[in-house]
């Protein structure tokens, strides 16, 4: 029998010798959040970084997130040490601040009295409201790389169950329709590559399922239109503020052109006047949705159009400015316009 190692808890300096130079930015990467996410029932796609050490008044939230393909804020304050009464307030401030509806508190240690505090918090606030406390841990084995860790001590009541629901779409009876969109994604999922570009998702009842593109306010998106005729890959672009998801919209349509050189051949750019999000599209006609023998040409169109349009838009996405700044941008040409 092969010897066995012994693993062996390291103390987090190790890694991290500064919360806010260290550890914030660590987590923010995607590899890592991701991490975080799978922790708390959300999958490895679940969360989307947003901005580190955003203000707020004259505070810094740690990192702002995102709930991916959704306009949810999470709040996540890190701490290197145990909990605090400091930290328990600036939590309380920040998501009142930013409107944030899940927040999230890592530490190394969680006492029982904050533990006790966030449970509260879960029972008091309304369902939309969610507290998280989850504590980091590092170990080794021998002279292997540091591997973190993290544990979640606190949640919502029924958060594991409401997860597991939302994740297998199992609630409730399912008409014909329903029935033949969850049958549509699951053999979509099926003909995806594992570990690929699109991940395989869970199937839903929906008409629609998204994916990540690298950046919060920005997804793609498979949707059918089974009554229209019509299957779509499309770009989505969506901000909370109203203007700013315009504002990037018109920024990329400055380089429309190179984009559709890109992607090999024409989009459908969708300012969408009535709404505050924007897309940028194409379509494929089917003839009747529910020939199933149709199924697996329109999942090849949908898997080969969306990536194409992740390799245009991934690259310049990244390049637009940050949601706060365009904010400013916005109210400055406001009041020059007053």
């Amino acid at each position: 029998m092969s010897a066995l190692g012994r693993l062996e808890k390291a103390d987090l300096h190790e890694a991290w010798a500064h919360e806010a130079l260290d550890f914030t930015p660590w987590l923010a990467q995607p590899e890592n959040i991701s991490l975080l996410a799978e922790t708390l029932g959300y999958g490895p796609d679940g969360l989307e970084v947003e901005a580190v050490e955003r203000r707020v008044g004259p505070f810094r939230a740690d990192i702002l997130a995102r709930v991916s393909g959704g306009d949810e804020f999470v709040l996540i304050e890190n701490q290197l040490e145990r909990t605090d009464h400091g930290h328990l307030g600036q939590l309380i401030t920040y998501a009142a601040g930013l409107h944030a509806a899940t927040i999230i508190w890592i530490a190394r240690a969680v006492t029982d009295e904050h533990r006790a505090a966030l449970d509260w918090l879960n029972e008091i606030t309304a369902a939309k409201f969610r507290f998280f406390a989850v504590e980091v841990e590092l170990w080794r084995i021998g002279d292997s790389p540091l591997a973190p860790k993290f544990n979640l001590v606190s949640k919502p009541n029924d958060w594991s169950r409401s997860v597991a629901a939302a994740a297998n779409d199992t609630s409730g009876e399912r008409t014909e329709h329903q029935q033949r969109m969850f049958d549509f994604w699951t053999a979509f999922a099926a003909s995806l590559p594992a570990n690929g570009l699109l991940p395989r998702k869970a199937p839903t009842t929906s008409s629609w399922t998204e994916y990540p593109i690298g950046r919060t306010n920005f997804r793609l998106g498979a949707v059918v239109n089974a009554r229209a005729g019509y299957i779509r890959a499309e770009f989505y672009i969506d901000h909370a503020t109203p203007g700013v998801a315009k504002r990037w919209f018109a920024m990329l349509s400055e380089e429309r052109e190179q984009a559709e050189s890109s992607f090999g051949g024409p989009l459908d750019w969708q300012e969408l006047p009535s709404s505050r999000a924007c897309r940028v599209c194409c379509d494929k006609p089917i003839a009747d949705f529910s020939d199933k023998s149709a199924w697996p040409a329109h999942h090849a169109w949908l898997a080969d159009a969306l990536r194409r349009l992740h390799a245009t838009f991934s690259g310049p996405v990244r390049m637009l400015p940050a949601s706060d700044l365009v904010e400013e941008e916005l109210v400055q040409m406001s009041s020059e316009d007053s």
